[in-house]
């Protein structure tokens, strides 16, 4: 149902875009005429609070305005895209957030906003996949790892940085596909999840790239699998899921530029144009890459689909696992 009342409302309000173009014409020309805020919905230093930085810094010049960052953390995000979803739709408040838009409509028992009827898709910026990980010697391929979990029968762990992160829900989406069963030891961030894994609490640590890499590449942990489209940049030897006999099998977490509905398309226009311009730029792309984003730069539609797919299959794993929405 869903994923077809985006399609109507993204016929209709392209239409209507087409309407309104000439009166608006003006003001389109005239934006921004005065500083952008843009909401990040989590603490000010983490991943993605640091993607957003760097997009911010990149269209700045481009737009001939300060972009200024709005850390507006808690409530696992709720309470940022909530305020986004409620601003003024004058292309002067955005959004920049990650997967957990689409994660939490089915996570929480009532959310502040609707990742599809209160959002304009602005730009599809970034992705960082998940990456499953185990002690040296423990495993050396996910085969092996799903065949020793297979033959534990529920007795095997693992750790992620918390109840309904896209880690978890990439395990839980794995025990769906292979037929395992393990049980979810969650922590409050990656580094204690990685910490468990280290102290041999659990037997199987998964987090985003960047909270693991360097542990892989001093060889302290082992990366049996990344669950990317593609096999990570500074990972070359680590396969993907897909790779690992998992057709059609990616969970990475993405982080997407959203406007609130109701926003003049010229400017939605605008600032895909901007931002997708800024985004070829190689400074900024080494940049997300030492952050451990790779980027991708994908226009509304590409951002609109991705979203009315991921809620789906977000919606699915979290039934099936039998997570209670909180």
């Amino acid at each position: 149902m869903r994923g077809n009342g985006i399609n109507r409302r993204g016929f209709i309000g392209g239409a209507a875009g087409l309407a309104v173009a000439t009166p608006r014409l003006s003001f389109a020309q005239a934006y921004p005429n005065r500083p952008i805020r843009v909401i990040v919905p989590f603490a000010a230093g983490g991943p993605s609070d640091i993607i957003a930085r760097i997009v911010a810094g990149a269209i700045q010049p481009r737009l001939g305005q300060s972009v200024v960052i709005d850390n507006r953390a808690g409530g696992g995000a709720n309470i940022g895209i909530g305020q986004a979803a409620r601003a003024q739709p004058d292309g002067y408040t955005l959004l920049i957030t990650t997967s957990a838009i689409v994660i939490n409509p089915s996570l929480y028992k009532k959310t502040p906003f609707d990742p599809i009827k209160d959002f304009a898709p602005i730009c599809d910026l970034a992705i960082s996949p998940q990456m499953l990980s185990v002690l040296p010697g423990y495993a050396k391929t996910l085969a092996e790892f799903t065949a020793k979990a297979k033959e534990a029968k529920g007795k095997l762990n693992y750790s992620s940085p918390g109840v309904g992160t896209q880690a978890q829900l990439t395990v839980e989406l794995l025990k769906l596909r292979a037929g395992i069963d393990m049980t979810h030891i969650p922590f409050s961030g990656g580094p204690p999840a990685v910490q468990a894994l280290l102290s041999k609490s659990v037997n199987l640590v998964t987090n985003a790239v960047p909270t693991s890499e360097k542990l892989v590449h001093a060889g302290t942990i082992h990366a049996l699998a990344v669950s990317g489209k593609d096999r990570w940049f500074s990972l070359p030897n680590v396969p993907t899921l897909v790779e690992s006999g998992f057709p059609g099998f990616i969970t990475d977490t993405f982080v997407g530029m959203f406007a609130p509905t109701g926003t003049p398309k010229e400017i939605v226009d605008r600032l895909t144009t901007e931002t997708q311009a800024a985004l070829k730029n190689p400074e900024v792309v080494a940049r997300a890459r030492g952050a451990g984003f790779q980027i991708i730069g994908g226009g509304p539609r590409v951002l609109a689909e991705r979203v009315v797919r991921e809620v789906g299959l977000n919606r699915e794993i979290i039934r099936k696992a039998g997570i209670e929405p909180r």
